[in-house]
């Protein structure tokens, strides 16, 4: 697919954004974009004086590039509008030099800062970790988050009944650490449509449609400027132990022997493949249940293995033909059967300015080996 045109627009204001005005879309320098578990924004504007008695700066007139506003950013590339970010500005720079030029810089986060306000600590009597994540969700729908969280394998088996769960800490801090418990991961995406956002909670997805192949040492048909892959041996983690199971009322080992992340991306686990060169510890399981001390040493594992193979690299988005969106799933091919194959889409970089539309990106997977034999998307 040819690029054939692309076209940036921005939603700004303090409490329901709107178009941006006319002054503040011609005045952009360059537009950056993170996306990933963690994603932010920063876009600079040229900030010209004000006009007649004024004597600050035109953009620094307005109130709308303030911090607290909301910002979301999207582009529409071959008449397929697609949103980037809904985030909120968290800071504000302005940068004059030696020429007479003056750079304002508006830096933000996306829009579960809002969840990062507050630190107030709650109680969540008989409530499991499922239930406290969808209401803990439930307070921001009016930001427009909709929750899609994957109840973890132990949900029903661990309903806190002798204790109750104590949060420290933001509400998204406190989401964050629950997933890792469980090796989940927590995140906050735009929708399909502006100021309507998923909040993720659960494993690393390996589902969905594959996004375009990312093709290297094809002549024409290669569509990437650059990648390197890295390979960390000493990453991956094998977890045993023993609990006093209150059920079976006898003491039950628990130990993991590989990743349990479906679909693999990897036909060489190292865990497998790589014994006896394996690290191997011991969880200090301070519970009464074997269910829950086997799932958190398996989410130990899983996390540990989830990034022993990367890739970093770039493309320009006219040559690519799409947009390469994080998190998913997306293939490589052109680098033999070591490297080739299925990667989760870690994290993108969006860097737009006049005329110019570059990614950077990052992937990872379990090991090394494609698990298909071609790549065709």
């Amino acid at each position: 697919m040819n690029v054939s045109s692309i076209q940036l627009s921005l939603l700004i204001g303090q409490f329901v954004p709107t178009a941006a005005p006319a002054e503040i879309m011609s005045a952009i320098q360059s537009v950056e974009v993170q996306q990933g578990t963690s994603s932010g924004f920063q876009i600079s504007f040229l900030a010209e004086p004000g006009a007649g008695i004024s004597t600050d700066y035109a953009l620094l007139n307005s109130t709308l590039l303030n911090p607290g506003n909301r910002v979301v950013i999207s582009v529409t590339i071959n008449a397929t509008p697609r949103v980037l970010m809904d985030g909120i500005i968290t800071h504000q720079q302005l940068a004059p030099d030696s020429n007479g030029t003056t750079l304002l810089t508006v830096t933000g986060e996306d829009i579960s800062v809002m969840m990062n306000i507050y630190d107030i600590p709650m109680s969540y009597p008989g409530l499991g970790d499922y239930e406290i994540v969808l209401f803990v969700l439930a307070k921001y729908a009016a930001l427009g988050i909709v929750p899609l969280a994957i109840p973890p394998l132990t949900s029903v088996a661990s309903l806190p009944v002798e204790h109750v769960p104590q949060q420290s800490g933001t509400d998204r801090s406190y989401l964050q650490s629950l997933a890792a418990e469980h090796g989940y991961v927590f995140f906050v995406k735009p929708g399909l449509v502006p100021l309507q956002n998923i909040a993720y909670w659960g494993p690393a997805s390996r589902v969905g449609i594959p996004q375009k192949a990312l093709t290297v040492n094809a002549g024409s048909a290669t569509n990437v400027d650059s990648i390197n892959f890295s390979y960390d041996s000493l990453a991956p983690e094998q977890v045993f132990g023993a609990v006093s199971d209150e059920d079976a009322e006898t003491i039950l080992p628990f130990f993991t022997l590989t990743s349990t992340r479906l679909p693999p991306l990897s036909s060489r686990p190292p865990l497998i493949f790589n014994q006896p060169f394996v690290r191997k510890s011991m969880l200090d399981y301070q519970g009464s249940s074997w269910i829950d001390a086997q799932a958190r040493a398996q989410a130990i594992t899983n996390q540990s293995v989830d990034s022993v193979v990367t890739a970093d690299g770039t493309v320009d988005i006219l040559r690519y033909g799409d947009i390469l969106s994080a998190p998913g799933i997306v293939g490589v091919r052109g680098v033999g059967f070591t490297y080739d194959g299925y990667y989760y889409v870690k994290g993108v970089t969006h860097q737009i300015s006049n005329g110019q539309y570059k990614q950077s990106f990052s992937l990872a997977r379990e090991g090394t080996g494609s698990t298909v034999t071609g790549v065709y998307a």
